[in-house]
């Protein structure tokens, strides 16, 4: 969220107001539960640079507030016979005029069937903050309803999914309140002050965290592939321990690595966690199911 909203800030006045056109245009209020028709699943998935080739696809999947694009600088610090795909999901860049989703039952089901035709090969998921959540319950999902696993997990800056939540809902605070926690994440002055630009970007914000904060975890057999959790040795949201939890849900191995930085370290540490990620994604590459 943070990243996104400093290029917003950097935009010229004029850019800003084309920007918030745009904005206008988007639906008022987000939903729980789109139709299922609600957009094709190419939509949905962001391949920056196809390749038919790959013999492993990452899907990526945003903090709050974040889009596909965050995950564009990537593209080429991964191993080559790997595809990067961002995951957009509704009410943010090329998807602003569609409504939010607010609950995670309804998300994960579409995202499951956006998905499927892309999961013809080996895959793995990359999930930061939200998107760490996000990934972990489509994780499930696809299990549940498509038989399909991915080969290892990657998540970061969120706490295991079967810990209470510590922070207090804010989604349905006013709009002043609201904007004070959004300040406390980094969002710059320049974009809190713009009314008009807050009040047309509210709306999707307000929702991903409602999604975080109404979540309900449900106890279900761990997954049958390996973990990495990475976290932010400067992130005060989230703590060593929270992570450490996550080794509940892997029937074989969960491994931590902290970075320094706050909740946001994947831009900070950006080279250190790909370099992690790569070494995770040439053991999949190497490991026998893939070299057949």
């Amino acid at each position: 969220m943070k990243n996104v909203t400093e290029r917003i800030a950097a935009l010229s006045p004029d850019k800003q107001m084309r920007l918030l056109q745009r904005l206008k245009h988007k639906d008022s209020q987000p939903v729980s539960d789109p139709p299922l028709t609600h957009s094709p699943s190419d939509d949905w998935i962001v391949r920056y640079r196809q390749n038919e080739q790959a013999r492993l696809r990452l899907f990526c999947f945003p903090y709050a507030g974040g889009g596909a694009s965050i995950f564009r600088p990537w593209l080429d610090g991964l191993p080559s016979e790997v595809e990067l795909c961002g995951i957009q999901l509704p009410g943010r860049e090329n998807r602003l005029a569609e409504p939010a989703y607010t609950r995670l039952a309804p998300l994960v089901q579409r995202l499951a069937d956006a998905l499927y035709p892309y999961l013809d090969r080996p895959f793995a998921f990359y999930g930061h903050s939200m998107g760490a959540l996000v990934s972990f319950e489509l994780a499930r999902q696809l299990r549940r309803t498509h038989d399909k696993h991915p080969v290892c997990l990657y998540l970061a800056a969120y706490r295991a999914p079967q810990l209470p939540n510590p922070n207090i809902k804010i989604y349905h605070l006013p709009s002043e309140v609201f904007k004070v926690v959004l300040r406390a994440e980094g969002i710059p002055d320049m974009i809190l002050q713009n009314e008009e630009l807050m009040q047309a970007m509210l709306p999707t914000l307000r929702a991903d965290f409602e999604l975080c904060d109404t979540y309900e975890y449900r106890e279900e057999p761990p997954l049958a592939c390996p973990f990495t959790i990475f976290g932010g040795l400067e992130d005060v949201r989230v703590h060593a321990a929270d992570l450490e939890a996550w080794s509940l849900h892997s029937s074989t191995t969960c491994s931590q690595f902290l970075f320094s930085g706050s909740h946001f370290f994947l831009h900070a540490a950006q080279h250190l966690l790909l370099a992690a990620i790569s070494r995770g994604l040439e053991v999949q590459l190497n490991a026998p199911a893939l070299s057949v």
